[in-house]
């Protein structure tokens, strides 16, 4: 189970382990967006610090503001000691790190604002 703090605007904040290419785990918060369909969004810069790899640089996905290319990397990352390798949706415009939907088939989200209370697990 990972634990999650909510933000000033009650986003939900996860901390999430990145493993690079080379095993070099680093930790991060990602914002859980359950309106985003896929695993995982990051920004290019980090996918190629991560030295993760490009499988398919021609994906256009429709946005909140409109068309945009995004390339398509798979990337590892440990959740709960548990490693998953994932497909990675990257652009320059990403601005934060973003888990998507797809998290919550496997897993179960517990959002209690009033107890101050968020899992992911």
């Amino acid at each position: 189970m990972i634990p999650g703090k909510f933000s000033n605007q009650g986003e939900l904040i996860f901390e999430i382990d990145l493993v690079a290419s080379d095993g070099l785990i680093i930790t991060v918060d990602a914002l859980l967006d359950t309106g985003f369909t896929d695993w995982l969004a990051i920004n290019t810069q980090d996918a190629l610090a991560l030295g993760w790899e490009l499988v398919d640089s021609e994906e256009t996905r429709l946005t909140a503001l409109g068309e945009a290319q995004f390339k398509i990397y798979t990337g590892t990352v440990s959740l709960d000691t548990q490693e998953f390798n994932i497909p990675v949706i990257v652009g320059d415009e990403i601005a934060e790190l973003l888990l998507g939907l797809p998290w919550l088939f496997t897993r179960r989200l517990v959002v209690d604002f009033p107890q101050g209370l968020l899992t992911l697990g």
